[in-house]
């Protein structure tokens, strides 16, 4: 019987397979260092793209929040500016009132009286003065009470003081509260 060997055909088959084999493998490998390359390019670019919004967010973000300052700044300014015209119409609206006040004062002053000081404290107004007698005190109260412009007198204190034996005098301290004349306030 002819002795045939088939272990040279059966190992060149396996060393053949044995090359496909790593070439496939090297294959694989190679394509899959290729698909991590641009998986890894994408993903940078992808990272790159998202870090340039971020710093133009980050500049928009910087320019809003001086705008809100300056804003913060204005609204600031304009109550400021505000107030300031508040007061100085409430200044003007009271201008005349000052005058009236005095000439009220000087209009109610009976003969015999004097006035040595005169306070005014918001709406009320503390006055002292001398008078010849206690009944030149009393019609300074009731004339006052009769103005318009004054209401609700009331004496603090009356001394009576005695300059000579002939010559007697008082001095005294009374507050009256200032109040507007229903014409001016209809005006109003």
């Amino acid at each position: 019987m002819a002795r045939i060997n088939l272990l040279p055909w059966r190992e060149e088959r396996r060393e053949e397979r044995r090359k496909r084999f790593l070439l496939a493998l090297i294959g694989v490998v190679v394509g899959s260092v290729g698909a991590v390359f641009i998986a890894d390019q994408i993903i940078s670019a992808a990272i790159d793209r998202q870090m340039a919004r971020n710093e133009y967010i980050g500049k928009q973000i910087a320019v809003v929040d001086e705008r809100i300052k300056q804003i913060s700044d204005l609204k600031a300014r304009r109550q400021q500016l505000v107030e300031r015209m508040r007061i100085i119409q409430d200044l003007q609206g009271n201008r005349q009132i000052s005058g009236r006040i005095f000439d009220q004062l000087a209009r109610s002053l009976p003969d015999g009286v004097y006035f040595t000081q005169v306070k005014m404290l918001g709406r009320t107004l503390s006055i002292s003065g001398a008078a010849e007698s206690n009944n030149r005190v009393s019609e300074l109260m009731r004339n006052l009470d009769a103005s318009d412009w004054f209401d609700a007198p009331s004496l603090n204190e009356v001394k009576a003081i005695t300059a000579d034996q002939v010559e007697q005098s008082s001095t005294f301290q009374l507050t009256v509260r200032q109040t507007q004349p229903k014409s001016l306030e209809d005006d109003q």
